[in-house]
């Protein structure tokens, strides 16, 4: 029944996308968390291998280290929140914040 629907689904261009929502058996989810990822860098978490003392590997997960800062923008008069690694944070110490943001926005990160 739910198969058929779908296949016709997909070849009817008029039924609306949004209706799809109505016939799936999943929970949608509420909220999206944010990812472990550096909106300066592009850090984000990488895996390798937990080595014990008589060397058995496990898989594990390296985690950036990631802060979250609130940043006053002076030349917009606002302050900015970013995810950032503590590699970025240096680099907007030693660069400046407008010219980071406006080079974010230039590859298209919603500031």
């Amino acid at each position: 029944m739910f198969l058929g629907f779908f296949s016709d689904f997909c070849r009817n261009p008029q039924i609306d996308f949004v209706d799809l929502k109505y016939f799936t058996n999943f929970a949608l989810p509420k909220s999206i968390d944010m990812a472990r990822v550096c909106q300066v860098t592009g850090k984000r978490p990488i895996t390798g291998h937990k080595v014990s003392h008589s060397n058995i590997k496990s898989k594990r997960r390296f985690l950036p280290n990631l802060q979250t800062k609130r940043f006053f923008l002076a030349e917009e008069d606002k302050w900015v929140t970013l995810k950032l690694s503590s590699e970025a944070i240096r680099t907007i110490n030693k660069n400046g914040l407008y010219p980071v943001v406006k080079q974010l926005r230039a590859e298209g990160v919603n500031i």
